[in-house]
């Protein structure tokens, strides 16, 4: 019976430490588990990760990651709108005015290069001194071109054909900057599309239009008729045209307003057509402005020169 003590004793303490060594693995095994399900534990599972914090969501978790810099950069301001333009002084509108004859106009916003007019604005008749202005600009930019000054003679002459109208000055200058040739320049370097040279007739015979016209005085006022070197002295002279010559669009206008606007007038009796020719040239800060009229010749020039002005002031805006 002791012996069987002792064996059943050898037996028992034999197995203690195999026992031990289950439950040890049982719990080095919990603890695994435990691990694996503890967010944020390096043995943390998928499931976990997915399920473990019902507070948040994949794109929450996400937040904490710089994935997203537009989310946490503030958007950029919107560009602020252009200022839109001031209105011309003129107002497009159909005239229906108390005048005998023909007559159109045009205006030209410097600007943008937006035109509008009469609808017979591409109509064309004779300039006659209007185009007086081109002759002396052509004059002077291809002096500059060819790197001469014009003498003092030279510029007073220039200043009597502009300011006074003189005939016998701007022959003498037609002559010198090839007559029919800077017609045709005229019409290459300002872009006319109704005008037109009168072969071998002279200057006076140049056809041009109303829309044309507005065109030939952006030419100037741009520099591209006088070049760079001339541009502000020819516009200086077209603001100090006097005697017979000024009258018509800057006439309708203030005033104060009149020095600052260069104008360029043509005028004669056409006695083959047996009719006057009016033509007015305008150049204000932001618009040029054509305007021509025709009618029978026994009305006189005074008819022609007081509706180019008529026309003008109808065209005008309150206000302006």
């Amino acid at each position: 019976m002791a012996g069987n003590r002792r064996a059943t004793r050898r037996e028992g303490a034999d197995a203690s430490p195999l026992r031990l060594i289950a439950i040890a693995v049982i719990l080095i095994g919990l603890v695994l588990v435990s691990l694996r399900l503890l967010p944020g534990s390096p043995f943390e599972s998928s499931a976990a990760a997915k399920w473990g914090n019902a507070g948040t969501t994949t794109s929450d978790r996400s937040t904490d990651k710089p994935t997203d810099r537009s989310a946490r950069q503030p958007a950029p301001p919107s560009p602020s709108p252009s200022p839109s333009l001031a209105p011309l002084p003129f107002a497009a509108k159909d005239l229906d005015l108390d005048i005998e004859g023909w007559y159109s106009w045009s205006v030209l916003d410097r600007r943008t290069g937006q035109i509008i007019g009469s609808k017979n604005m591409g109509e064309t008749s004779t300039t006659a001194s209007m185009i007086k202005s081109w002759i002396v600009a052509d004059y002077l930019r291809r002096s500059a071109d060819a790197g001469q000054t014009p003498s003092d003679a030279k510029l007073a002459d220039a200043t009597r054909i502009i300011r006074d109208s003189d005939n016998t000055r701007a022959e003498q200058f037609y002559n010198q900057v090839g007559r029919d040739a800077s017609i045709k320049r005229l019409i290459s370097m300002c872009k006319l599309t109704d005008s037109s040279v009168a072969p071998d007739k002279g200057w006076s015979r140049t056809a041009l239009s109303p829309r044309d016209t507005a065109r030939l005085g952006n030419c100037i006022a741009t520099g591209t008729a006088a070049g760079p070197k001339w541009t502000k002295w020819l516009l200086n002279e077209m603001k100090l045209v006097r005697g017979a010559g000024d009258f018509g669009i800057r006439k309708a206008f203030p005033a104060a307003e009149q020095k600052q606007i260069a104008i360029k007038n043509g005028w004669i009796d056409r006695t083959r057509e047996q009719e006057m020719h009016i033509n007015c040239l305008a150049i204000g800060d932001t618009w040029t402005m054509g305007v021509m009229v025709k009618y029978p010749i026994d009305k006189g020039y005074d008819y022609g020169m007081k509706n180019c002005e008529k026309i003008t002031k109808a065209l005008l805006r309150p206000g302006a």
